[in-house]
């Protein structure tokens, strides 16, 4: 079947090696402090407060969108997390998730927008789209830690990467799914075009556009283990940790801890997107 030579992978490596990065090391290194200073501000903030403010936030917040049943669940799931000594690398993994989820968010709804409101804008971005989601997630690694080295940056832009689609995806499709009649009725009472994407079609599309955020925080959580190959810190390093030394309880205690915080992201998201 090999009829004829296509050397992808000289040209790829010469790319990057003769011009990438001595042209663009700078703009990159840029790009590492800034996220690095966002990710270590993130953890240092949630690391500094005492573990019972937090939860006490989470509490409120649970109770307040998702039901005492909710909040119940969060008391016993933050008490597991601190009794297996994993408070630190929980909250490690919950400011890698938050910035990933804060950068996906600030991106992927203006560029959703956009797609709804342009149709060539749309068939420039499906595609990128379906080869950001069919891409392995262990390819993503490859150019981050080349661009970025190892750590919390190269881990946020591989989340990144992964997990905003959905975004993209859902608040396109909540800005299409506002009824025409309801653009037209606005029309008619003289709205201009910002009125009407900004008072009629983004607060309708609000619920689509919401389990979009929720989908893409579900995807940021699902890189944690992966991340911690490329020296996340987090419970993804506690998992990664137990699979190496084939320490059974190890990784059960670091996976369940990753399903506390993704059982509480996910019902607090769902029903914020409701309200």
């Amino acid at each position: 079947m090999n009829y004829f030579h296509f050397p992808l992978e000289e040209w790829t490596n010469r790319f990057v090696n003769d011009w990438l990065l001595p042209n663009m090391s700078g703009f990159f290194d840029k790009i590492s402090s800034l996220l690095s200073a966002l990710v270590d501000g993130v953890t240092y903030l949630l690391t500094v407060v005492p573990a019972e403010i937090i939860v006490l936030i989470l509490l409120f917040l649970s109770w307040k969108f998702a039901g005492k049943g909710m909040a119940l669940f969060t008391l016993i799931g933050t008490i597991f997390i601190g009794s297996v000594d994993l408070w630190v690398e929980a909250m490690q993994t919950f400011s890698i998730v938050i910035v990933s989820t804060f950068i996906s968010i600030i991106i992927g709804v203006p560029v959703g927008i956009l797609t709804a409101l342009n149709r060539t804008m749309d068939s420039i971005v499906r595609p990128i789209l379906d080869f950001m989601q069919t891409l392995p997630s262990f390819v993503y690694l490859i150019p981050a830690i080349l661009l970025f080295g190892l750590g919390n940056v190269p881990a946020v832009i591989a989340t990144f990467i992964f997990a905003a689609p959905p975004a993209v995806r859902m608040t396109a499709l909540g800005i299409r799914q506002v009824p025409n009649d309801v653009i037209e009725a606005s029309k008619a009472f003289g709205t201009t075009s910002k009125q009407l994407l900004f008072k009629v079609q983004v607060p309708l599309a609000m619920p689509t556009i919401m389990a979009g955020v929720n989908q893409s925080i579900m995807l940021a959580l699902s890189m944690a283990v992966v991340a911690s190959m490329i020296g996340a810190p987090g419970l993804g390093t506690t998992v990664l940790t137990g699979i190496s030394t084939v320490n059974v309880g190890l990784g059960l205690t670091g996976g369940l801890a990753i399903v506390v915080l993704a059982i509480l992201l996910d019902r607090i998201t769902q029903k914020l997107g409701q309200k």
